[in-house]
């Protein structure tokens, strides 16, 4: 691996998750009938995002570590402190070589994040570097938006909404439907499904992990709340589905939602 780190993408994985025990593990099975795991096909995702110089994946367990290179990836192994993907993108970050420009920090559970997702982030904060940090956002369509609601009605903690302001920064996330939708008339404020990836610049990881976890950040179980609580502004990257489907998975109920959508669409 060179020493000129422009842009790189991070993926933590932990094997202790309190909804889902072991889930970067979890196998998921494609539209040929080839099961992999999902932090494999997370991995895969992120190899697919041009522009991207090194791909690593970041966790403390040995077995998640062993199956990451048994398919190829990259590891860097990180302490048990991390209590969230920021806090172990920011303790990942010394391990490089030399310091890259921009961090990905694409989350070991995204694996339908299509690259465009990951590429508007890049070019967003080369467009603006003044921006510590980016997400992107997705505008919910019909069905999309039913999933969302049935999971909070099923009393499912899953998927993240994003309200944002006029300058795309950020005003809230949360694991709610925001803004309230039921009986909303169909010209009323979009519903915006946060994905769980992140662009940041160096220092504001750094700046990230010296800061306490704070009660929104702890009350929804969103690590980038801290950023808004500290007022550090998030900015919210509006991207296009371009056909394809997106979800994350959180709950196991979720795997046959993500494999169905992987065969309707022909995902290995």
């Amino acid at each position: 691996m060179g020493r000129n780190l422009h842009n790189v993408i991070f993926i933590p994985a932990r094997h202790a998750s309190s909804r889902f025990p072991g889930k970067p593990l979890a196998m998921l099975t494609g539209a040929t009938g080839e099961a992999r795991s999902l932090i494999h096909r997370s991995w895969a995702a992120a190899m697919a995002v041009s522009g991207v110089d090194a791909v690593f994946v970041l966790t403390d367990d040995d077995r998640i570590a062993e199956a990451a290179r048994g398919f190829g990836a990259r590891v860097l192994m990180t302490s048990e402190t991390p209590r969230n993907g920021t806090e172990r993108c920011a303790e990942a970050l010394p391990l490089l070589e030399s310091e890259p420009e921009i961090v990905v920090n694409l989350q070991g559970d995204a694996p339908l994040t299509p690259p465009h997702y990951v590429e508007a982030l890049i070019r967003a904060m080369r467009d603006a570097p003044d921006v510590a940090m980016a997400t992107p956002v997705l505008r919910t369509e019909a069905e999309h938006l039913k999933h969302l609601q049935a999971d909070r009605k099923a009393g499912r903690v899953g998927a993240t909404t994003a309200v944002f302001g006029r300058s795309g920064d950020a005003l809230y996330f949360s694991k709610e439907v925001l803004p309230f939708y039921d009986n909303a008339p169909a010209d009323a404020v979009p519903v915006y499904h946060h994905v769980g990836c992140y662009a940041y610049r160096p220092e504001a990881l750094r700046r990230y992990a010296a800061l306490p976890e704070g009660p929104l950040e702890r009350r929804e179980g969103l690590e980038q709340l801290r950023f808004l609580e500290n007022g550090i502004p998030v900015r919210c990257v509006e991207v296009e589905a371009r056909g394809r489907a997106f979800w994350e998975l959180n709950n196991p109920s979720d795997i046959p939602l993500i494999e169905d959508i992987m065969k309707r669409e022909g995902i290995q």
